[in-house]
């Protein structure tokens, strides 16, 4: 395969947005990928509510301004965190329509379904791992979840 080739290829591959192409001609095999310069995109659900980051933490004031008095922080709620086994769309109930599964104040027992997590259109039913009350839910209906984040607050 000569260099022209090549250089048309690669300049195919740029052009068309494809990640990767490979091309056999007779025994030669040219493969060419490239690497995305941009973060993946993360597509949003509908319906889905947008988070709103906090601003970044450092000196907000110049050193001659006043200082702001100090705003005090809410104690963590104290109890047993139920955390996100996988990454997914929290789900209260188990259809639109449908009560939630648990609602802040209930009792729950070990093994008893708490939320659904869908995960590669695929619906998993999360179980609470301790018994005791639901102080808190802390994921909307719909929210994307990470693995590890806490769901519910058992006490």
């Amino acid at each position: 395969m000569d260099l022209r080739k090549l250089k048309k290829l690669i300049d195919l591959v740029q052009e068309s947005g494809i990640g990767e192409i490979e091309i056999t001609e007779g025994e030669e095999k040219v493969r060419i990928s490239r690497q995305l310069a941009a973060p993946p995109m993360v597509m949003a659900h509908p319906g889905m509510q947008p988070m709103v980051m906090p601003p970044a933490a450092g000196p907000a004031q110049s050193a001659s301004g006043p200082s702001a008095p100090a705003t005090s922080v809410p104690p963590e709620p104290q109890g047993h965190a139920l955390k996100s086994p996988m990454v997914g769309t929290f789900y209260r109930a188990p259809s639109p329509g449908a009560p939630s599964f648990v609602e802040v104040g209930q009792s729950v027992s070990k093994g008893q379904t708490l939320c659904i997590i869908e995960a590669m259109k695929l619906l998993n039913e999360i179980e609470s791992d301790v018994a005791g009350t639901i102080k808190a839910i802390l994921v909307e209906n719909g929210q994307p979840v990470e693995y590890g984040q806490p769901l519910f607050l058992i006490e």
